[in-house]
C-alpha cells in the first residue's frame, strides 16, 4: 500500500468492525475520521464498532445521530464525538455544533463530511466506502504518519 492510502476489501460486518476496533486502540485525541460513501456503505456500523471499542463496552447504547447531529462520549484519554452532518444545510452549521473545537481535541467520527466545506480539519483521514454485493471496499486517505499509526498492523 501507498503510505498515505491505505485500501482494504472487507467481506463481511464482522470485518469493518473488527477495523474500526483496531483503529479505536490507535486512534488519540486530535484524530478525525472523515467517513464517506452512500447509505448502507458501513459508516454507521464503523462508528459505533469504533466506539464501543474505545469504551471498551460492547454493549454501548450508540444512537445514530442523524437527528441529534451530534452524540458524544467521554472517555479519560479524550472524548469522542460521532457526527452525522446528512441534515446540514450550510457549513456555518458547523461552527454552531462546536465542531471546530472538537477536531483538535477529542476524536472525532464524522459522516457526510461533504457538508464540512472548507472546514474539514488539517490532518484529518478521510475513509471513502463503497458497498458492493459481495463485500465493502474501505480506503483511507490523509497524512502518513497518521494512516500508519491507525492500520500498520491490522490483518
Amino acid at each position: 500500500m501507498s503510505p498515505d492510502r491505505y485500501k482494504f476489501v472487507l467481506s463481511s460486518e464482522s470485518k469493518t468492525m473488527d477495523l474500526a476496533s483496531h483503529c479505536a486502540g490507535q486512534a488519540a485525541p486530535g484524530d478525525t475520521f472523515l467517513l464517506a460513501g452512500d447509505i448502507g456503505s458501513g459508516k454507521s456500523t464503523f462508528a459505533r464498532a469504533f466506539i464501543r471499542a474505545r469504551l471498551a463496552s460492547p454493549h454501548e447504547d450508540v444512537p445514530s445521530p442523524t437527528f441529534t447531529v451530534v452524540q458524544t462520549y467521554d472517555h479519560p484519554s479524550g472524548d469522542i464525538w460521532h457526527c452525522d452532518l446528512y441534515r446540514l444545510s450550510a457549513p456555518s452549521e458547523v461552527i454552531e455544533l462546536g465542531l471546530e473545537d472538537a477536531f483538535s481535541d477529542a476524536i472525532c467520527l464524522v459522516e457526510w463530511p461533504d457538508r464540512l466545506a472548507d472546514l474539514r480539519p488539517d490532518g484529518a483521514i478521510t475513509i471513502e466506502m463503497q458497498a458492493t454485493p459481495s463485500h465493502h471496499l474501505f480506503v483511507a486517505q490523509g497524512p502518513n504518519e497518521r494512516l500508519a499509526r491507525l492500520f500498520d498492523g491490522y490483518a
